[in-house]
């Protein structure tokens, strides 16, 4: 427990979690603080474009194995397996209905690529060193969940196709494909690459992490203020035990591949961080029907906030204590 509380006073201390709560502080006062929609954007895609491309670099280096193969083919199966829990979570403590349910489910069986940016920050405060191919398994944690949740969807009779535009806005969606082909780019091209554009991809991560969580939580704090009505107790509690119970089963998968402690703690994050990017695309095209207002604001209102804040102390105590790291 003591470990537990150190980590998060220096968690709740450091420039990117302060930065978080400031956009949140902000945007719950009302403040005109705002960062122009094209920064942030170009801020989300400068974080991709280098985690992907130094996670490649990380594969380049330490070559592929068993263990790389088996960790994408447990990421898939841990993607569409958590909305099934997620769903049966909701049926127990809320009473929203199977559209917004299945909705719902599909952000926590997918990931937030941001948390996982976090995680590897608090990482390399530690001192704790992960397996660089991680960042694969969460591009491929993306898609299954949506699958999965549309499967939960029209077993309650709806009419849910997937169709040429419903497939490319899964396989095609921006972070995916920015992801994935930065780190194609990094095993490319290896340290040399690496050492080419090092003032770009390493030097400002954290500067640039720092602002676009600013901006998080202003975007984090609009959604509380406007889904305050929506979020009833049944739905806070699942924002909370849906994240523990996603890393419990991230560290169960971790410990059966053997990863690293820092790796643990990275399937950790993926199991428990939910999505607010990619599959709030997918489900304004699958299911338009189902509020966004419930969605959005639960994973970025209340996942997102407690996986930064409690949840990251937790899963690196954790996987020390387990792993012996």
């Amino acid at each position: 427990m003591d470990q537990i509380l150190s980590l998060t006073a220096d968690n709740l201390l450091s420039p990117v979690i302060l930065s978080f709560a400031l956009g949140l502080a902000a945007s719950l006062a009302r403040s005109d603080l705002s960062i122009p929609e094209a920064i942030a954007k170009g801020m989300s895609i400068y974080l991709l474009f280098a985690i992907g491309f130094k996670g490649g670099v990380s594969v380049a280096s330490h070559g592929i194995d068993a263990t790389l193969g088996l960790s994408l083919l447990t990421g898939v199966l841990l993607s569409a397996l958590l909305p099934l829990v997620a769903f049966f979570l909701l049926q127990v403590l809320t009473d929203l209905d199977r559209l917004n349910a299945g909705a719902v489910a599909a952000h926590y069986g997918s990931i937030s690529i941001v948390t996982y940016v976090a995680g590897t920050s608090v990482l390399e405060s530690q001192g704790l060193i992960y397996e660089g191919y991680m960042v694969a398994v969460a591009a491929a944690m993306e898609a299954p969940a949506i699958l999965s949740a549309l499967w939960l969807i029209s077993r309650g009779g709806g009419d849910r196709k997937m169709d040429s535009d419903l497939w490319r806005e899964i396989i095609l969606n921006g972070s995916i494909v920015l992801l994935v082909g930065s780190f194609a780019i990094g095993w490319a091209t290896g340290e040399e690459g690496l050492a080419e554009i090092s003032s770009f991809v390493v030097s400002p991560f954290k500067g640039v992490l720092c602002l676009f969580l600013l901006d998080m939580g202003i975007v984090a704090g609009r959604g509380l203020r406007s889904g305050s009505g929506l979020i009833k107790p049944g739905l806070l509690a699942f924002g909370v035990l849906m994240p523990v119970l996603g890393a419990s089963a991230g560290l169960a998968c971790a410990l059966l591949l053997g990863l690293s402690t820092g790796g643990t703690v990275l399937m950790m994050v993926l199991g428990a961080s939910a999505s607010y990017i990619a599959v709030p695309a997918a489900m304004r095209v699958a299911v338009p029907e189902a509020n966004p207002s419930i969605y959005l604001t639960l994973s970025l209102g209340v996942t997102f906030p407690f996986n930064l804040t409690l949840g990251l102390p937790i899963y690196v105590a954790v996987a020390r204590t387990v792993t012996g790291g």
